[in-house]
């Protein structure tokens, strides 16, 4: 790594870095955008959006609207969230709220409070099988069989 000033370091280097956003004890009130990973442990009172991956961590609070890629969170939120990849909740995290995703894990010892939407607008475009053709009766074509072998059947 180069120094902090004057660094010829690119960007894309630190793309998939993960690191700390808000500490712990730092209070923020507003909009964050950002790329990559970032992690919050602090309190956040507004609105976060992303395509990459948020991590919310078992200190922060978060109240307001999450926009991601994907959340993994053991933190407390009362938030509204939508997802294009997934949504999980760690043990100890609470999500009170909307979460919107088409994947959402709740692991044993977290909580959600709150509605759903894993793509159900998306029933619609699933086809109704076809209504199966006429069932025949077959059974004037099998061949009769008794239950004692050494009699012959009749004809």
């Amino acid at each position: 790594m180069g120094m902090l000033w004057g660094s010829n370091v690119k960007s894309e280097d630190h793309k998939d870095e993960t690191f700390t956003f808000l500490g712990r004890g730092v209070d923020f009130r507003g909009v964050i955008r950002f790329e990559g990973t970032v992690r919050v442990d602090g309190r956040l009172d507004g609105e976060i959006q992303t395509s990459g991956t948020l991590i919310v961590g078992e200190h922060a609070i978060i109240k307001g609207k999450i926009s991601a890629g994907t959340l993994i969170s053991g933190g407390k939120m009362k938030a509204t969230v939508t997802a294009t990849e997934n949504v999980q909740l760690l043990k100890g995290g609470i999500l009170i709220g909307e979460v919107h995703t088409p994947r959402l894990a709740v692991e044993e010892g977290a909580h959600f409070h709150g509605m759903s939407d894993m793509g159900v607008d998306k029933w619609q475009e699933v086809e109704t099988p076809a209504e199966p053709e006429k069932v025949h009766d077959l059974s004037a074509h099998r061949t009769k069989v008794r239950a004692f072998p050494d009699h012959t059947p009749n004809p």
